[in-house]
């Protein structure tokens, strides 16, 4: 079609000739301008004209920068408010400082004749935290091998080094910490995970961060399993301010749920639907092959839907969440973490044992019980706040 239009718009400049229009719409496309519009019709006028000018049909090409700038503005905003949000996280990792507190006392009084003996219990206080073992020994030998070389002096100089190397596992496999919603509205949010992971709770939650952003939520109960998960959030739902779609009945379906909701939020110009999905065991075949029906159904609907599939894991399980990622991973291709009740234990080195080994983003990290307190990850207020 390029091709064409070029072509013509040459053989008028050479012929000195110009094209009329004939649209009622009002952009117009310029070589000599750049004012856009759209159907031409070639009709000669007048005397020979200063400018060139044709009509693309408006269906053909469509400019979505509009809701693309409106999506990648939010993104930002989340962010921003994840560098203002530092004191939440730092109280939350409390007791992971708490147990990491030893590594001070080690590094403080330290000497080069006493290097295996410091080395060998900060890795007992990295594994205690679940920073797990193929982690904790890389973390270790590679100071190791910075010390024996000289390039490590003092005790503050490990610890720096300390808090660079647990970040540098975290922000080169975990960049996109940020929401990726596309360009076209509804974004579509998908939320999923095991029972009691908090996965109803994270939603209400999310929705809250994002109407406070200014955006226009609609929540949807797609989980048909658990009798009172409609009620609950339904609950969130009135708390939040946002509309929901429920069940119609008691069998209907998750992917019948969804797709009402992300036809709805298409129609009546949401920009976010957020899907709860049933509970559900990784090893339960049968259910997971819903998550699928689920994903393909809301895809059907707006293309390039879910935006985001966000895995909710309990981090008190600490490492015993990896099997649980790996499979949800595979059966429908996880997007972003979303780890919860980091604030009740000493835990939080999970987050890094997690993004080490599945290499997805941790979007948002629950550091409390209050309605604002699941905030968005941002990894270097997460290494001050465990090792402050």
């Amino acid at each position: 079609v390029l091709a064409s239009i070029i072509s013509q718009s040459l053989e008028l400049l050479s012929s000195s000739s110009t094209i009329a229009m004939s649209s009622s719409s009002s952009a117009h496309l310029s070589f000599l301008t750049g004012r856009l519009s759209p159907p031409f019709s070639s009709e000669r006028v007048g005397p020979p004209p200063q400018r060139v000018e044709f009509r693309i049909p408006k269906s053909r090409f469509r400019c979505s920068a509009g809701q693309s700038g409106f999506f990648t503005r939010l993104g930002r905003l989340i962010k921003e408010k994840a560098k203002s949000d530092v004191e939440k996280v730092f109280s939350g990792f409390s007791k992971t400082r708490e147990n990491l507190a030893v590594i001070d006392e080690l590094l403080l009084f330290w000497n080069l004749a006493e290097t295996d003996r410091v080395l060998d219990e900060l890795e007992e206080a990295l594994l205690v935290s679940d920073f797990g073992p193929k982690i904790t020994v890389r973390i270790v030998e590679r100071l190791r091998d910075d010390i024996m070389s000289g390039k490590l002096k003092s005790g503050t100089e490990i610890k720096d080094a300390l808090k660079a190397s647990v970040l540098e596992m975290l922000a080169k496999k975990n960049s996109k910490t940020e929401l990726q919603l596309g360009f076209r509205k509804p974004a579509v949010i998908m939320i999923v995970g095991v029972n009691g992971g908090g996965k109803t709770t994270s939603l209400g939650k999310l929705a809250h961060r994002l109407k406070n952003e200014g955006t226009k939520v609609l929540m949807a109960a797609g989980d048909t399993f658990r009798a009172a998960a409609s009620d609950q959030l339904e609950i969130w739902a009135e708390r939040t301010g946002c509309e929901i779609v429920v069940a119609e009945g008691e069998k209907a379906k998750a992917a019948t749920v969804l797709t009402k909701a992300v036809k709805r939020g298409k129609e009546e110009g949401y920009d976010i639907v957020l899907c709860d999905t049933s509970g559900r065991l990784h090893t339960n075949f049968s259910l997971m092959e819903e998550l699928i029906a689920c994903k393909k159904a809301v895809g059907k609907v707006v293309s390039g839907a879910p935006n985001e599939i966000l895995l909710v894991l309990d981090g008190n399980t600490g490492l015993n969440m990896l099997p649980q990622a790996r499979e949800f991973n595979e059966i429908v291709g996880i997007t972003g973490l979303i780890l919860t009740k980091l604030d009740g234990s000493a835990r939080g080195g999970c987050v890094v044992s997690v993004v080490e080994e599945l290499g997805i983003p941790v979007k948002f990290i629950g550091v409390g019980e209050a309605v604002e307190d699941l905030q968005p990850f941002d990894a270097e207020a997460f290494v001050n706040a465990i090792f402050s």
